[in-house]
């Protein structure tokens, strides 16, 4: 399978209307946006019911949060195994069935049997993330997938604008067990779309399936080279977000943290356009790399507005870089495993995410947020250049 550096069949808006016009293409985006709302939801609403309605403070509600975290990082690929092994619907059922169990019970649990609860819980979560690229990578020919990721990419974005505001917002007026319940009923109502759509998870639609390719023969450096990159990536956007959220929460301005970061989610939706509408392709490490140089600026921040226009320039490179990121593992990604590797993606991105937090969090306590956006971007920068390496064999390669 050859990995990217073709250039889609159309370019602009066409390259959109192109893979939007493909099979099952517009209603598995759709649905992913819808189902991506509740996911974004859970760390906010979990939080705010620990230390609201519990009584517990921030470390606790960080615990059960961590650990639907780490359930999802380990459930992903597993979840991933059983979709190539068996197809959709056994692993979307087993995930409705868990899922709608545990929001269901979660609200009337204390708090150690929540955070036993949550491991379980996130072990058995819809991987919706790793679902749709996995979807997409099926329904969208190579060398057509960039404008498919990068409307992916969006979707994230936009979801995260949306997902978090509407729980912490649900749970102030309607209370945390309200809240659950409808995260878990919406998990619910996804679950039961894709059972009926029941859309290819794998290109080959017909025909007996190739026998499974042993693990040496498709976990190259490459691939290796890509699931680092999507996680220097993440360190890079979250350690960022704390720092500044730190910087201005200490400057008193914590009432900005939402039209910063508002400034800088509607710059990445424009970067993620731009980059699916482009003609030409620019590789992951490449954008990695801008990614670090563009998050270094920001920082000088000091008042809000600082902060707002220097991640202009990181924003612009936040979808592009994950778009890639997908992009260049569904290449990477043999068909017959291409389950257990989008889990992967899950799993980097996850990690990625348990990194930042601990990281920026100790720097901006040790030093600064200033020094922790430096650190969070250098990573991002010293990663490209390992991610280039390994990836530089994929150049016109072919996976099994």
């Amino acid at each position: 399978m050859t990995t990217t550096g073709r250039a889609p069949a159309e370019s602009g808006l066409a390259a959109y209307r192109d893979v939007l016009r493909l099979p099952g293409v517009g209603a598995v985006t759709a649905l992913s946006f819808g189902a991506r709302i509740p996911a974004t939801a859970v760390g906010v609403t979990v939080t705010l019911h620990v230390v609201l309605t519990l009584g517990h403070g921030f470390a606790a509600a960080g615990l059960v949060a961590a650990a639907i975290t780490t359930g999802m990082a380990v459930g992903a690929p597993v979840l991933g195994i059983v979709v190539d092994r068996f197809g959709l619907r056994p692993a979307v059922l087993v995930s409705l069935v868990v899922s709608g169990v545990f929001w269901t019970v979660a609200p009337l649990l204390s708090y150690t049997w929540l955070l036993v609860a949550a491991l379980a819980g996130g072990v058995f979560a819809l991987p919706v993330f790793s679902l749709t690229r996995q979807i997409l990578a099926a329904a969208v020919p190579e060398g057509r997938r960039r404008p498919a990721f990068a409307l992916d990419s969006m979707s994230v974005e936009m979801s995260y604008m949306t997902g978090p505001a509407l729980g912490s917002l649900l749970t102030l007026v309607l209370g945390s067990t309200v809240t659950m319940r409808s995260i878990g009923a919406g998990f619910v109502l996804v679950a039961v779309a894709l059972l009926v759509l029941d859309p290819p998870v794998s290109a080959a639609r017909s025909g007996p399936r190739p026998p499974r390719p042993p693990v040496r023969e498709w976990l190259r450096a490459p691939l290796v080279g890509a699931l680092l990159a999507v996680a220097a990536a993440i360190v890079a956007i979250m350690g960022t977000e704390l720092a500044f959220i730190a910087a201005l929460t200490r400057g008193g301005e914590a009432w900005a943290i939402a039209v910063v970061n508002a400034v800088w989610c509607v710059a990445s939706l424009v970067g993620g356009f731009l980059y699916g509408a482009a003609r030409r392709d620019v590789r992951l490490p490449a954008l990695l790399a801008a990614l670090g140089v563009a998050t270094l600026p920001a920082a000088l921040g000091g008042p809000w507005w600082t902060f707002a226009l220097l991640l202009i320039a990181a924003g612009l490179c936040t979808a592009p870089t994950l778009a890639a990121g997908s992009n260049a593992v569904a290449d990477l990604a043999s068909d017959r495993v291409r389950g257990v590797v989008a889990g992967l993606q899950g799993s980097a991105t996850t990690a990625g995410m348990a990194i930042a937090t601990p990281l920026s969090g100790v720097l901006v306590d040790a030093a600064s947020p200033a020094v922790a956006i430096v650190v969070c971007g250098a990573v991002a920068l010293v990663v490209a250049g390992v991610s280039a390496v390994l990836m530089r064999s994929a150049q016109g390669s072919t996976v099994p």
